[in-house]
This record gives structure tokens, C-alpha cells and sequence, in this order.
């Protein structure tokens, strides 16, 4: 990937990433550990995180210094121990990246009852946000970065206050615009609207929040959904972008300086961009913040 920007922020950072054993995650991994970023991958695999984590190491000539924490994204458990595991061994966290997602094509439940692609795509880094905010606010120029996308306008008629489990969601039959990919412009929507909450909360706090749409990218996303799903990601990779080009915007709202990020900001190729209008509710946006901790209480 270009170096595009002259001025390293991100250099000697301690940065916090989920998703980050292939993919965009993996691509942004790569690019900060060049750039002289210090990593903590949050993985689910053990064996695929420590693969991943000599990888980056080694692409690096052994400079790069890279822990893993294990959590899996789908129990709140999971997620407080790795949290936990991060604040002892951690004095300071710079950066948290929210990259870790998935679709589910069938309505599932995780172990704490709540659908699972609402689970792993938005509860989960609401919650691991949470529970490292006051460590990385003591850091004093902290940046939350979470993955959004450009699917989140499959949800057109917002965030279904009144159907969170999605019951009647998952009814809808299966196609380009079935329930379970409206459920994830859903949770792609939240994503968005969690950034600008968490922007207008923590203004002039030390945080600085924002979101980005990737792009379609060329990545193994939405692989254990069948054949059909699979046969449609082969096709869309024909147009899709590498995952080293997906990432830029996710390592440049890393690594600019402070002046080009506006805090809440849903950013496109290196720019902020507007998203739908159901994104710029920001009455939407604070009913689902008060939802999101009524969730994640024990």
C-alpha cells in the first residue's frame, strides 16, 4: 500500500483490532505495523491469530510487536475477558478498530440471546468500545474506528426498533433484498449512527470517532453461507477492490493528522461522505445507544 501521508501518527501507538486475520483487517494490520504501529489482534481462532501475527512480523523484518487476545465475537463473555486481558496487560490503548463482521443467512441466536449478525456486527463493538473507552480517553488523543458499508442503504426503512431479534425480519424470502441482507444494512446502519452518537458524546474528550465504508472488496466475507452465496461473492469479486485498497481509508483515519478527521464522520476514499438519511437521524441514533447498553447489561 502507498504511503500517502508524511506525518506517522500512528507510529509507537498501541493499537486494539478486531477481524484482523484476513481481509481488510489483515491488509490494515500489515500497513500500521509498517508504519510503526505496536498491534493487539482480537481473534477467534488462537491458531490462525498467532499464524497471522508472525506473518505481520516477519513482513516487517521481525520489527513489529503483535499480541493476540482471543474473543469470540458473538458472546459478550468472550468479549469482557479479552477486554479484560487488554486492560491488565495494556497501561495505554491509542486506537480501537472495530473491523470484525459477518451475514448469517439463517436467523440465529447467540448464547446471550440477542440475533447473531446484529450480535457480532454492532453489540459487539459497542460493548468492547465500552469497556476500553476510559483507557483509551486517558491516552488523551484516542481514535475509535469502526467498518461500515455502503450496504447500510439496503436498510431503507432504518433501524426496526420493533423487530430487534428480527423475527419478522428473517421472513422476508431470500434475494438481493431478503431479510438477512437488510439485517446487515441494519447493522451497517448502526455502525454508522454508533460513530456519530459516540462522536457527540466524547467531543472534546480525547476520543475521536469515526466510520468508513469500505468499498466492495475482494475479501473471504459471507463464505459459510452455502454454495448460492458463495457462487454470488465469485461473481462480485470480479469488481471488487483488493483488500490492501479497501484498507487505505481505514489506515489513513489511523495514521492523518488529527485536523482531517471530523469526530462521527462516515468517511469514503480518504473523504468524509454523507450517508443515508436514516444515518443522519441522530434522534435514531441516541434511542439506539440506550437500547445497545440495555443489551449489553448482565
Amino acid at each position: 500500500m502507498e504511503n500517502l501521508y508524511k506525518k506517522w501518527t500512528v507510529q509507537g501507538k498501541y493499537v486494539i483490532i478486531t477481524g484482523a486475520t484476513s481481509g481488510i483487517g489483515l491488509a490494515a494490520a500489515k500497513e500500521l505495523a509498517n508504519r510503526g504501529a505496536v498491534l493487539g489482534l482480537v481473534a477467534r481462532n488462537q491458531t490462525k491469530a498467532n499464524k497471522v501475527a508472525a506473518q505481520i512480523k516477519s513482513s516487517t523484518g521481525d520489527r513489529a510487536k503483535v499480541d493476540v487476545f482471543m474473543a469470540d465475537m458473538a458472546s459478550q463473555e468472550s468479549i469482557r475477558s479479552a477486554a479484560a486481558d487488554i486492560l491488565k496487560r495494556w497501561p495505554r490503548v491509542d486506537i480501537l478498530i472495530n473491523n470484525a463482521g459477518a451475514l448469517f443467512l439463517s436467523r440465529k441466536l447467540t448464547v446471550d440471546g440477542l440475533e447473531m449478525t446484529w450480535a457480532v456486527n454492532h453489540i459487539a463493538p459497542f460493548l468492547l468500545t465500552t469497556l476500553l473507552l476510559d483507557r483509551l480517553k486517558e491516552s488523551g488523543h484516542a481514535r475509535v474506528i469502526t467498518t461500515a458499508s455502503h450496504g447500510h442503504k439496503k436498510a431503507r426503512r432504518g433501524i426496526r426498533f420493533d423487530d430487534l431479534s428480527a423475527e419478522r425480519l428473517y421472513r422476508i424470502p431470500q434475494s438481493l433484498l431478503g431479510g438477512a441482507n437488510i439485517r446487515y444494512g441494519e447493522t451497517k446502519l448502526a455502525n454508522i449512527m454508533f460513530t456519530a452518537e459516540l462522536g457527540r458524546r466524547h467531543e472534546g474528550k480525547g476520543v475521536t470517532a469515526a466510520c468508513f465504508d469500505p468499498g466492495l472488496v475482494s475479501t473471504n466475507f459471507n463464505q459459510d453461507n452455502g454454495w448460492l452465496a458463495r457462487l454470488t461473492m465469485a461473481v462480485m469479486k470480479m469488481f471488487s477492490r483488493t483488500p490492501e485498497k479497501g484498507a487505505e481509508t481505514l489506515v489513513w483515519l489511523a495514521d492523518s493528522d488529527e485536523m482531517n478527521v471530523s469526530s462521527g464522520g462516515y468517511y469514503k476514499d480518504m473523504q468524509i461522505a454523507i450517508p443515508s438519511e436514516s444515518a443522519r437521524n441522530m434522534d435514531a441514533a441516541k434511542r439506539l445507544w440506550t437500547i445497545s447498553e440495555e443489551q449489553i447489561r448482565y
